[in-house]
């Protein structure tokens, strides 16, 4: 179960970002829909979107717990190759 859960912290994965991006959107949802003042379709609206965004979030840590993470090549910055890589070419 650990295990799994330490899948998602891969911030090398673009799918992290984007769990983390839906997360953050579905909260601003839920902040604007407290403190606006919204009419019905305004809110409809709001509390859709908020929904959809925490749907998409669960569906991408789902997707990251499921999925192995990516050992060794090249980070999102094009920094080279990681230590676990480097230490299996040394031998």
């Amino acid at each position: 179960m650990k295990d799994k859960l330490l899948r998602l912290w891969q911030p090398r994965r673009l799918l992290f970002w984007q769990m983390l991006l839906f997360n953050a959107l579905s909260m601003a949802c839920g902040w604007a829909l407290r403190h606006l003042p919204l009419n019905v379709v305004g809110g409809a609206v709001v509390i859709l979107m908020g929904l959809l965004n925490g749907v998409f979030g669960l569906l991408a840590a789902w997707a990251l717990v499921r999925q192995p993470p990516v050992r060794g090549g090249t980070s999102a910055g094009g920094r080279g190759t990681s230590s676990a890589s480097k230490a299996s070419t040394s031998d």
